[in-house]
């Protein structure tokens, strides 16, 4: 039998040089299969296969179907959470409190504690804690200060507009001694030392405590991560013509289940050399909640490289290879009687077993396949 051509591509479809390499693959090993064992090793051609005789069992067949068809190719990655905030503590004193690892922590809320309980608490921005923050004083860490305390609600908005939001004014020290209220400070002075906050720009997940009780509070804390899941794939420099953002994906977890994704960022820079260069790929979940509490744990993406939409179908088991070159598949008729068509093949879906064809074919007629 003759080698089989090259797979033809359908009018306006993208197929890939790897989606390409991957459908002969499949090609090669469907049909040498399907010819040897079902066929018995008997060369077939386009020429009509006649009639079966009375007592013949009929064939199994499946039908010829119109269907949107995407080929896929599986890549290794991991999932774990965006972000790395490294926590450093600005003030003296001794680490009284720390949280667990994995402890989430919200604006407000308290990150660490020292000496007789005093808080530190996380704030929302992104100018680090870097002076005393007192009645008075302007500048970006006031107004990320006041824009925490009415978010908050230990400010009103209106109040702070009015005097300025980058002015520490009365408003300001006022919200600062409620927020401190809420947090046990028992007599709050309204204004923050150096070291009574963390401002970061997102709520912060507890990966690996530094610090540990009883040890100075200056210095490094903890690192933390955000509580976004990422999915985090290093791809060959090779495929990175396959995927671009805004692409959609399928995430296989450690259970075996299928969750949806998005592509939110391809790397332009490749890291290492020659077929060791990677370019770094980050998938964001659609529905964050299935990943659970997973952190670096290893996953499955399913990346399409080729689709097309309303296409000629058939399953890849019915298949035939001609002795002539190309394929052909086995269609039924009535009074059992079948005959050959040659078709052109196109995108395969591994997933659910079909072929994107193009020949005299219409939707509805029986492809015989292997027997289950």
């Amino acid at each position: 039998m003759r080698a089989p051509g090259p797979l033809s591509r359908a009018d306006g479809v993208k197929l890939t040089g790897t989606g390409r390499w991957v459908a002969l693959g499949i090609v090669a090993v469907l049909v040498a299969g399907a010819v040897s064992a079902w066929r018995g090793g008997v060369m077939f051609s386009s020429a009509p296969a006649g009639t079966s005789g009375p007592g013949a069992s009929a064939p199994a067949t499946r039908p010829v179907a119109r269907a949107d068809i995407a080929a896929t190719t599986p890549v290794n990655a991991t999932l774990g959470y965006a972000g790395s905030y490294p926590v450093t503590g600005q003030g003296g004193g001794t680490l009284t409190w720390l949280p667990p690892a994995g402890r989430v922590i919200r604006q407000g809320q308290v990150l660490y504690r020292t000496g007789n309980g005093s808080p530190v608490v996380l704030l929302s921005g992104r100018v680090p804690d870097w002076r005393v923050l007192a009645t008075g004083i302007t500048g970006q860490d006031v107004a990320q200060l006041n824009h925490d305390l009415v978010r908050l609600g230990d400010a009103g908005s209106a109040d702070i507009a009015a005097l300025g939001w980058d002015y520490y004014s009365w408003a300001t020290a006022a919200g600062v001694q409620k927020l401190e209220g809420h947090l046990g400070v028992a007599s709050p002075p309204g204004s923050l030392a150096v070291g009574q906050v963390v401002f970061e720009p997102v709520t912060l997940r507890v990966s690996q405590l530094i610090g540990r009780l009883g040890g100075p509070a200056s210095g490094p804390v903890l690192t933390a991560t955000s509580d976004r899941h990422v999915v985090t794939i290093r791809l060959t420099a090779g495929q990175q013509s396959q995927v671009q953002a805004g692409d959609t994906v399928s995430v296989t977890l450690p259970a075996g289940t299928a969750t949806p994704g998005v592509v939110s960022s391809v790397g332009r820079v490749a890291t290492g050399s020659g077929s060791n260069a990677t370019i770094l790929v980050q998938v964001r979940l659609t529905h964050p909640g299935a990943a659970g509490s997973l952190d670096q744990a290893p996953v499955t993406v399913n990346i399409t490289t080729a689709s097309a939409r309303d296409a000629l179908v058939v399953p890849v088991g019915g298949l035939l290879a001609q002795s002539s070159g190309g394929y052909a598949v086995e269609i039924t008729g009535p009074g059992n009687g079948r005959r050959y068509v040659p078709v052109r093949v196109g995108i395969f879906d591994d997933a659910d077993g079909l072929v994107q064809v193009t020949g005299n074919l219409t939707p509805g007629q029986r492809v015989v396949v292997p027997a289950s």
